[in-house]
């Protein structure tokens, strides 16, 4: 008996060691893939960071040092001493933020009363917003544009607002449905018991407990706008109301092309979306993975 119990244990370690074994193996895979994947994601930065710092209007290079010789900041200088970056980097934050804001409050509002209302063309215009994201965005430049020409917006910020918001609601309101379907109807109905009114519950109740799902909406709503180049470039026509994303074309001329200036703001220009993002990290997994579990 002895002998057969200590026989058993020897086999279980060894089991539990060749086990201990492969999930080593694993974890360190996984680790070479995801360090392999964060290089693959990093170096084209550090490449734009290196054609920013090198002297003249030099792209291609064999030299793969991160800091290259002679390096310098007069790129940086050059962009705003001889373009309107400043002027740019100003419309396009008036332009971002203000469709940020109206494209959360809309959906907000509108995922609120998918959730909790059935009315006639309910499913229905649910599956029409779903169906205009499949639509490209190309094949909207027309209609946009000849909605804004006709309320006599082009070259305006209410133009690129109004455009930028009909684009990126419909998907902000898919979001911010599915989380409302995780938040329980009780908490609701206690509200109205203690009183409160329907609008009171919503902005009460539900908006506090909805922060992930809005921080997600708020943000796909941002750099949305922030990156859009094919809307912009219909609907502004003066330089003074270019965003960022135009004003850099305009370094690219049909002979020459300023790449030291253009790396140098490109750079500069991932500052504010990196700032959202890092601000609303924590608030992103909760967010995201919390608004699919109904639908």
């Amino acid at each position: 008996m002895d002998e057969a119990k200590t026989s058993s244990l020897e086999e279980c370690r060894a089991i539990l060691a060749a086990h201990h074994k492969r999930e080593s193996l694993r974890a360190v895979l996984i680790h070479i893939c995801l360090i392999a994947c964060c290089v693959a994601c990093i170096y084209p930065v550090l490449r734009i960071l290196a054609v920013s710092l090198r002297p003249g209007d030099r792209i291609i290079s064999t030299d793969l040092a991160l800091i290259p010789a002679g390096a310098t900041f007069v790129s940086y200088l050059r962009v705003f001493r001889e373009t309107n970056f400043l002027i740019w980097l100003w419309n396009s934050l008036v332009i971002t933020c203000v469709t940020s804001v109206i494209g959360v409050s809309l959906a907000s509002t509108a995922g609120y009363a998918f959730s909790r209302f059935r009315f006639p063309g309910s499913k229905l215009g649910l599956t029409l917003l779903l169906g205009t994201q499949m639509i490209p965005a190309a094949m909207l430049l027309l209609p946009l544009f000849l909605m804004i020409m006709r309320l006599g917006l082009t070259n305006t910020y209410l133009g690129m607002i109004i455009s930028y918001s009909v684009t990126s609601l419909p998907f902000s309101i898919w979001i911010l449905k599915g989380y409302y379907d995780t938040i329980p109807r009780s908490l609701e109905e206690a509200a109205l018991v203690d009183g409160t009114s329907r609008f009171g519950a919503f902005w009460r109740i539900v908006l506090p407990l909805s922060t992930p799902a809005l921080s997600i909406a708020f943000l796909f709503n941002f750099t949305q706008a922030w990156n859009e180049y094919l809307v912009a470039r219909v609907v502004l026509t003066d330089s003074f109301r270019y965003t960022w994303t135009l004003g850099l074309f305009e370094l690219q001329g049909q002979y020459l092309t300023q790449w030291g200036m253009f790396a140098a703001a490109s750079l500069m220009v991932t500052a504010p979306v990196l700032l959202v993002f890092l601000y609303s990290s924590k608030w992103l997994i909760s967010g995201l993975t919390l608004g699919g579990v109904k639908g």
